[in-house]
C-alpha cells in the first residue's frame, strides 16, 4: 500500500511540475505580446496641434463616372424608405464645389441607411489626402449622419500619417443635391487635434 501511495505521489508531483513549467512558458510568451512604452518614443511629447481642413465631397451615384455604388438592399426597402441600403464609395474631395477644381483626395468607405423613419446614415470612411503637406495621410470618420439636417457633426476617431492619434469632428453641410439623380456635393469643415 505504501508503495502504491509513493507511486501516486511521484506521479502527482511530476504532473504538477509539468503544469507549472507549462504555465510559466505561457506567461513568458503572453508578456512579450505587449509592452508599455513612453509616449515620447512615438513623438507624443510635443504639444498637440489643432488643424482645420475645408473641402467638398462629391457623391456621384448616377452617371458615367459614378463614385458611389449600392452593394446591398433590404427586401423591405421601398421608394419612401431606403432603410437597409448599403453603399460603398470612393468620392473625390476638392477645394471648391466645382468638381473640376483642385483635387485634394478621396473619401473612401461605406454608408448605410440605418433609420426606418428618416434619412439617417451610419457612416464609416476615410478622408485619404493626396496633396500638400497631408499627402499620404488620412482621417477616419465613424458615426451618424442625419443627411436631412442642415448641419451634421460626426466624430473623427483616428488617422494615419500626419494625423496619427488624431481626434476631433467633421461638420458637414449639403451644398447641392440633385433630386433626379441623387448626386450630392457636401461641404466639410474638419477640426482635428493631432501631434
Amino acid at each position: 500500500m505504501a508503495e502504491l501511495l509513493l507511486k501516486h505521489s511521484f506521479a502527482a508531483a511530476f504532473l504538477l511540475t509539468v503544469l507549472s513549467l507549462t504555465s510559466s512558458f505561457t506567461t513568458v510568451e503572453s508578456s512579450s505580446f505587449s509592452q508599455n512604452l513612453s509616449p515620447s518614443s512615438l513623438g507624443l511629447n510635443k504639444p498637440e496641434k489643432l488643424s482645420h481642413l475645408h473641402f467638398y465631397f462629391h457623391d456621384i451615384v448616377v452617371g458615367k463616372n459614378a463614385t458611389a455604388v449600392r452593394v446591398a438592399q433590404a427586401r423591405t426597402t421601398t421608394a419612401s424608405s431606403p432603410f437597409g441600403v448599403v453603399v460603398v464609395f470612393d468620392d473625390p474631395l476638392t477645394v471648391s464645389p466645382d468638381i473640376g477644381s483642385e483635387h485634394v483626395g478621396e473619401a473612401q468607405g461605406i454608408y448605410a441607411f440605418a433609420s426606418q423613419t428618416d434619412s439617417s446614415l451610419l457612416v464609416a470612411y476615410n478622408f485619404a489626402f493626396t496633396e500638400g503637406k497631408y499627402n499620404g495621410s488620412s482621417l477616419t470618420v465613424l458615426g451618424r449622419n442625419a443627411v436631412s439636417s442642415a448641419v451634421r457633426e460626426m466624430p473623427v476617431v483616428g488617422g494615419s500619417g500626419t494625423f496619427r492619434f488624431a481626434r476631433g469632428y467633421a461638420e458637414a453641410r449639403t451644398q447641392s443635391y440633385d433630386l433626379k439623380t441623387g448626386n450630392t456635393v457636401v461641404e466639410y469643415n474638419v477640426y482635428v487635434l493631432h501631434y
